[in-house]
């Protein structure tokens, strides 16, 4: 392969990634999958795009079959670039490993294989044997990170978790009294609606959905069908059936997870309100075991979540079932005597060792937002593929 060609497929792939994104929160359980399908401008000059598709709502239909359905009869003799292995097995459609053999592809460059028991090697081997040439690992760090949410169901069971916290300079979330509800700018708050958005559900606890009776959607111009699902873990129900959390119309309809002890009549009130409810069991110090949680949601398809500050941050942070952080720091000074963003944690600091490494940070507005990923996660991948 010369390098004109390398060069080539990761700029094709980049834009598979690019379109893989656009995915993210609506697609679950499924992984968010992008495909570019070219062919050459001359027997051997450079390639042109003829059609491209993305994982579309729901998970369906998948990347490979929006593109091959763009490019009818110009996909036979294209170069297919999959940003993840494509499926091998019958499910709701047939499998995108047989679309891509039957539409005539002759060349297949895919980012990384498929965890999934289901595909892992099998798609890849089906078009092999097809006599597709194809070719693995371009551009694989980003393709991982991109999708680590689906990889780490399929591996450990639970999703992916994103904390996102603000906080004034000396890590206040309150003044004194309380009363300070935005602490980031206007053009900080707008920038984490746009991250809600790519997140498959945004979590908070009882502390938040009480003091601050937050919506929790996606209040961008034009992207409120964008809105993730909402989930309350509420251990002793002090949240009340008539917070917005329950009653702002959005997509999908509330999760509120609580002990597998309560009894149903004191849930009652909930499941009126529209929620579903999760029954996880308790630690021995009566809290629920966030572990379980975890599993739990994982198990119900989830790869992707966000958890917006509160208490439960803490919670997770000495759990360690934080993935990645993304802090933002305002310009302001509240004081010892201000409620502290991350209370009575005795963890290491975001940097420690074993914890957290820092890959970017940049102004928004007056704001400084930082990102963090675990030490032993995604070392090579560019930064919109870990947001």
């Amino acid at each position: 392969m010369t390098a004109q060609s390398e060069s080539q497929d990761v700029r094709f792939m980049q834009t598979a990634l690019g379109l893989a994104r656009r995915s993210l929160g609506r697609v679950w359980p499924n992984p968010a999958v992008g495909c570019v399908l070219t062919v050459p401008v001359t027997d051997s000059g450079p390639h042109r795009m003829i059609a491209r598709g993305w994982t579309q709502p729901g998970g369906r239909p998948h990347a490979e079959t929006q593109a091959l359905q763009q490019a009818g009869s110009q996909a036979r003799g294209a170069t297919a670039y999959i940003s993840l292995e494509p499926c091998a097995h019958q499910g709701e459609t047939p499998p995108c490993s047989l679309a891509l053999i039957e539409a005539g592809i002759t060349r297949a460059v895919i980012a990384c294989c498929d965890p999934d028991t289901r595909v892992a090697g099998q798609g890849l081997a089906m078009l092999r044997q097809a006599g597709i040439a194809c070719v693995i690992d371009v551009e694989a760090d980003d393709a991982q990170a991109l999708n680590r949410g689906f990889f780490q169901r399929i591996d450990q069971g639970r999703p992916l978790v994103t904390l996102k916290m603000a906080a004034s300079q000396d890590g206040r979330i309150t003044d004194s009294r309380g009363s300070s509800q935005w602490i980031s700018s206007d053009c900080a708050r707008a920038w984490t609606h746009g991250l809600r958005a790519r997140y498959d559900a945004v979590f908070i606890g009882s502390g938040v959905a009480v003091g601050d009776d937050p919506r929790l959607t996606c209040r961008l111009p034009g992207m409120a069908a964008y809105s993730p699902l909402r989930i309350l873990l509420d251990s002793h129900l002090r949240t009340p059936p008539t917070a917005r959390f329950f009653s702002e119309p959005a997509p999908f309809a509330p999760w509120l997870v609580t002990g597998d002890d309560v009894s149903a009549q004191r849930l009652t009130p909930y499941t009126q309100a529209g929620a579903e409810i999760i029954g996880c069991r308790r630690r021995s110090d009566h809290f629920l075991d966030l572990q379980a949680v975890m599993l739990e949601l994982g198990r119900r398809g989830l790869t992707r979540i966000l958890i917006e500050g509160g208490a439960l941050a803490t919670a997770f942070l000495e759990a360690d079932l934080v993935d990645r952080v993304i802090w933002f720091s305002a310009p302001r000074l509240f004081g010892d005597q201000a409620q502290p963003s991350i209370a009575s944690f005795c963890g290491d600091d975001l940097e420690g060792p074993g914890r957290f490494r820092r890959v970017a940070a940049w102004e928004i507005d007056s704001d400084i937002c930082a990102v963090y990923v675990r030490r032993d996660h995604d070392r090579r991948a560019r930064l919109d593929c870990l947001i």
